[in-house]
């Protein structure tokens, strides 16, 4: 290969020096300026753009940026100056309409103008930090005629002239509001704010702070509160059509501070019409006004929780204290439903579910519910009601709604232990006299129960279910076994554990000998087939029926309790008894003596027995003897026995004594589990901690807490620390 040689290539310059005309700047701007002028007199049409634009971009080539800038400042500014004096001009209505058309005219203009002075907008005036083209022409107009001395106070009066009209019911130009707003907000966000939007929310408070004063003068709360909402959806509704969209919470905080955080106690206790009357009244729509309105300003909401807390307390207190309405246990519960659907109803659709709200309705039925020692006595009563005859005839979901709402209740009580005594009192009494109305229905409210209070609190009860089980599986052992039973009277046993049942122990009566005989058998088998288990009759709590016949031949089968069974079948062998008489040969304790025979002798249509003297009460020298004109249309005639429905004051005094006693181990077995876990705590962290655990069945009083530490000591299960007296340590 021949090497080639390398070509040096040489730029030399032009040999003939270019030389620019003097007048060549002076001549292009004339140029310009001249299409300026023509562009602001609407005179374009004629103009080449791309004849301009290369002369414009000449002239910032050839290093002319600045005098190109500056003659667009002088000439845009002569221009504004004119259009100002044409807007100052215009009177009245006019002057709004001339300000935007003149407005669109110098958006139009500022457009052919920065197509043609593009170059210079992308070169000269980032390189020099200028304005640009469009902010230089907005800048401009805001200077020039925004803040023109004529023009600035007129534009802000009319503004708020017809925001004004606007409020007060007339029909504004919208359209036009929106134009010159968006043009206040296109020449900057501090123009917006202040040159309109601070000087327009002063005068709207100043509006609102009037007209809340007059309306609260004239109208009621509930009015009132419709004409508070219907302004703030009005100022919502304004800034949609023609504000910025940043205003809508200054506006709104305005309207709320001024129309309800002012006026909130005001409005909240007004006489005949505030909160307490809506409530009373059930007026949701007007709650859940309050509500809405309340939420948006501070405190609001709690003001009417507050309210709403106090006067659900105190309603609720006279509710559970009124004599009269303690006289019936059912009707008693009842209410407490029907105000708990109520508020629950009132929170539902007024107050949105808020929580807070439900927080302080549970708070206050536990507060007024744990005001009456008998409230668990009073809601067993009720299950008891609705369990024995409310349920029947109702479908498996409306007896669960029911259920649930009784569950509700119950659930408020600190004491649930005392419930459970009661409730174990009377399901034992449906369970032995076949009184239920649904097992379904029984057996659903104790996993209610004992998904609310945990296994333990229904062991017994299901206990007394497998009882009743067990007992007719035995009793058709006993028939098999003695099938010669079949002529004479017949036994039905409920053979009850006697852990599971409220047994209480009892003088067992003097049973008729064809019944004794019976009994007697079946403890010979019973105890035959099971091995070290004993049995002792309650014949307290048992029942007969018995067939009868009165004077005429008049035939009736007769329900009663075991004691009027003794008492009735004694007048087969004599015509006339005295109390005394019965008292001794039947050896039923006085007080049940006296219910029965009162039952049979005093009870009008059940009396099959007749007493002298008469009188209402059973006394110990009366004397008893059938009564032959005995009639029913039944056939079957169920003789109750005379009770009381709530317990005598001894008997609660001595329900509340067993509950005591059975809380007592409870309370230990809580301080031993703290204790072996913890090994070592102080006096006040046992007493929370024990309150704590044992809350699901009752409220641990902190001096019997004390009590049982220091039986826990004396056993030996703790020490006290020898440093600090305070402090507990665990005893392996």
């Amino acid at each position: 290969m021949s090497n080639q040689k390398k070509r040096i290539f040489q730029i030399e310059a032009f040999k003939n020096r270019v030389v620019v005309d003097p007048k060549y700047a002076e001549k292009t701007w004339k140029i310009l300026e001249h299409a300026i002028h023509e562009i602001y007199n609407h005179n374009a049409s004629g103009l080449s753009f791309e004849e301009l634009y290369r002369n414009a971009y000449n002239m910032v080539l050839h290093k002319f940026g600045e005098k190109l800038y500056s003659g667009l400042v002088t000439t845009m500014t002569a221009h504004l100056k004119e259009i100002s004096k044409s807007i100052e001009a215009a009177q009245g209505d006019l002057f709004l309409e001339e300000l935007n058309r003149k407005w669109n005219d110098h958006n139009k203009a500022l457009q052919m103008i920065r197509d043609i002075l593009m170059y210079m907008d992308r070169t000269y005036i980032p390189n020099t930090h200028k304005t640009p083209v469009h902010e230089l022409g907005l800048s401009l107009w805001r200077d020039n005629i925004i803040h023109s001395g004529k023009i600035q106070s007129r534009l802000l009066s009319t503004l708020l002239e017809l925001v004004h009209r606007e409020r007060t019911g007339e029909v504004i130009d919208r359209g036009l509001m929106r134009n010159i707003v968006k043009m206040l907000m296109d020449l900057g966000s501090s123009v917006y704010q202040e040159d309109f939007e601070k000087p327009f929310l002063e005068v709207s408070a100043e509006f609102y702070r009037r007209e809340s004063q007059k309306f609260i003068e004239c109208y009621d709360c509930g009015d009132y509160l419709k004409k508070a909402e219907i302004r703030l959806n009005e100022e919502i509704e304004r800034v949609t059509h023609y504000l910025d969209a940043k205003s809508e919470g200054k506006i709104t905080n305005v309207v709320e501070k001024e129309m309800i955080a002012n006026h909130m106690m005001r409005l909240v206790h007004m006489e005949n019409s505030g909160l307490v009357n809506m409530l009373l009244n059930d007026k949701h729509g007007d709650l859940g006004r309050m509500y809405n309105l309340f939420r948006r300003v501070p405190n609001g909401l709690a003001m009417i929780r507050d309210v709403m807390t106090s006067h659900l307390r105190e309603t609720g207190k006279q509710l559970v204290t009124d004599a009269e309405r303690l006289k019936d246990p059912v009707e008693y519960v009842q209410r407490l439903l029907d105000e708990k659907k109520k508020y629950d109803g009132i929170i539902s659709l007024a107050f949105s579910n808020d929580k807070r709200f439900q927080n302080a309705l549970n708070s206050s039925f536990e507060y007024f519910i744990n005001l009456n020692s008998r409230s668990p006595e009073f809601i067993s009563l009720f299950v008891d009601d609705k369990l024995r005859k409310g349920l029947k005839g109702v479908s498996e979901e409306d007896a669960e709604i029911i259920l649930d709402k009784v569950m509700m209740i119950f659930c408020y009580l600190q004491e649930k232990d005392v419930f459970e005594k009661y409730y174990k009192q009377h399901l034992a009494k449906r369970l032995l006299s076949g009184k239920t109305v649904s097992d379904d229905a029984e057996r659903s409210l104790i996993v209610k129960l004992k998904t609310a209070c945990g296994y333990q609190y229904t062991s017994k009860l299901e206990g007394m279910f497998t009882d009743m089980k067990t007992s007719q599986d035995t009793m058709q052992g006993f028939c098999s076994s003695h099938p010669e039973l079949t002529d004479g009277p017949t036994l039905v046993v409920q053979v009850l554990t006697t852990g599971s049942w409220p047994t209480q122990p009892s003088i067992t009566c003097h049973l008729p000998f064809e019944m004794s005989a019976l009994c007697e058998k079946f403890r010979s088998y019973y105890l035959g087939i099971h091995t070290g288990r004993r049995l002792s009759w309650q014949t307290n709590m048992g029942t007969a029926d018995i067939k009868a016949i009165f004077g005429k031949g008049q035939k009736h089968e007769l329900n009663v309790s075991t004691y009027q069974m003794c008492i009735l079948m004694l007048f087969n062998n004599a015509d006339r008894l005295s109390y005394k008489e019965i008292e001794q040969v039947t050896a039923i304790p006085a007080s049940d003596l006296k219910r029965c025979l009162q039952s049979m002798a005093c009870v009008k249509g059940k009396n099959v027995l007749r007493k002298e003297p008469m009188s209402k009460d059973i006394g110990e020298d009366d004397s008893f003897f059938v009564n032959e004109k005995f009639a029913s249309k039944f056939y079957k005639v169920k003789v109750g026995t005379v009770v009381a429905q709530k317990e005598s004051e001894p008997e609660k005094q001595e329900t509340r004594q067993r509950v005591e006693e059975d809380r007592k181990p409870q309370i230990e077995a809580a301080v031993v589990r703290i204790m072996k876990s913890r090994k070592v705590l102080d006096h006040n962290n046992i007493i929370a901690e024990v309150t704590k655990q044992l809350q699901s069945r009752f409220l641990a009083n902190p001096t019997e807490i004390k009590k049982r530490i220091e039986s826990l000591i004396e056993r030996e299960f703790l020490e006290r620390d020898n440093s600090d007296r305070k402090m507990y340590r665990y005893l392996a």
